[in-house]
């Protein structure tokens, strides 16, 4: 699947989830798809989990946030004082 399909499975819509991007047809945010990423959840996890899901439309969240990355400056984030 080329990039550019990949990403038609991202929608963004003021009328849904005040304009987040999400999976196409979903109610799924790429926020919350990478969040359950970033916490350990595997992809077979997640598409057992939301019957309906491709394995693409992880996919296309991981390259719509890395799409979303590449021209962003960063400041280092301060380190919390526990």
């Amino acid at each position: 699947m080329t990039d550019n399909e990949l990403l038609d499975r991202i929608a963004t819509d003021p009328k849904i989830m005040v304009g987040k991007p999400v999976i196409q047809g979903t109610r799924l945010t790429v926020e919350y798809i990478l969040n359950l990423l970033a916490h350990g959840a595997t992809i077979a996890e997640i598409l057992e989990e939301y019957e309906g899901l491709a394995k693409d439309d992880i996919l296309a969240c991981l390259l719509f946030a890395s799409r979303s990355l590449e021209s962003a400056s960063f400041m280092p984030l301060e380190k919390e004082i526990a």
